[in-house]
């Protein structure tokens, strides 16, 4: 039996070694032979091609519903350039996938095939992989929240900066190029802008307000087309008038999150008290039902 494993052994290392010196032949062979191409080759076509229409169809998400729109809608909102119907063709996948592994690991368990510290082992993450999937519109309308007071925030800072250029002779680009360092989150985005500004203002502005996906972007780039056509001072009103509105979002924000915060602390307040009642009062109670118990005739 020791023979036969030493065998098997050998076996298995003389096919290791033979891939090995194979791989680095070949690397070898590849480095001397290369030739650089004389014409370079472009690959934006396969970077572009469309998922399968059979595995959309498959999903339920080869045409148009609530769920693909509310997806459309909150990846936006996100930030993520991701075509919705693949977003949640992968979700539903994944969710599909997750119960049909844990479906075969029972049964493979009562079969004796895989042992139950394996199952335990994997159970928990097919759980928590499926569980973050279905529960991924409360996630993503959790981080579009969080990524829209920080638009607001900054596009505040920036229409503040706008209002204090009022009457300058600097051009629109000009006044947004030096608005640019009060932005961390839109940066990249309003690079764009300034870079497709002289090529076609207006289609930089909708690309603009799609690549931000929020209310705050819509009003923002509706504003600036306003005042690239004509700069007056009903212009500036009405950019006070967004700016105050802002404000008044973010002073909203802050209104529900202290109201949330209460309702946190308030359940918090109230686990010592259902632990004082479960260690010091419950066994009190217990032993006057028995006193009761034994007094009744």
């Amino acid at each position: 039996m020791a023979n036969m494993g030493d065998s098997v052994y050998s076996s298995v290392l003389f096919i290791v070694q033979f891939l090995s010196a194979a791989a680095g032949a070949a690397c070898v062979l590849h480095a001397v032979t290369y030739r650089r191409p004389r014409w370079r080759v472009s690959f934006a076509r396969w970077r572009k091609r469309e998922p399968p229409l059979w595995w959309l169809r498959a999903m339920g998400c080869g045409a148009e519903s609530s769920a693909l729109q509310e997806r459309r809608v909150l990846l936006a909102g996100c930030g993520i350039r991701l075509p919705p119907a693949v977003y949640l063709a992968a979700r539903r996948s994944l969710i599909a996938a997750g119960t049909a592994i844990a479906l075969l690991l029972l049964a493979g368990s009562r079969t004796g095939y895989i042992s139950e510290p394996t199952i335990w082992r994997v159970i928990p993450a097919i759980g928590l992989i499926a569980a973050a999937a279905a529960s991924d519109k409360y996630l993503l309308e959790s981080f579009r929240k969080y990524r829209s007071d920080r638009i607001r925030r900054e596009l505040i800072a920036v229409m503040n900066q706008l209002i204090y250029y009022m009457g300058s002779r600097l051009h629109l680009h000009g006044k947004l190029a030096r608005c640019m360092s009060y932005t961390r989150v839109i940066r990249g985005d309003l690079q764009l802008l300034l870079n497709e500004w002289y090529y076609d203002a207006d289609g930089a502005l909708v690309r603009f307000k799609e690549r931000l996906g929020t209310s705050e972007g819509y009003s923002f780039a509706e504003t600036m087309r306003s005042m690239r056509l004509h700069e007056s001072d009903e212009v500036y009103r009405m950019l006070r008038d967004v700016l105050a509105e802002y404000k008044a979002n973010i002073e909203l924000a802050k209104a529900g999150r202290k109201e949330t915060a209460s309702y946190a602390l308030f359940v918090l307040a109230g686990l010592p008290i259902l632990y004082t009642f479960q260690i010091f009062l419950y066994p009190w109670v217990q032993e006057s039902q028995k006193l009761f118990d034994v007094l009744k005739p």
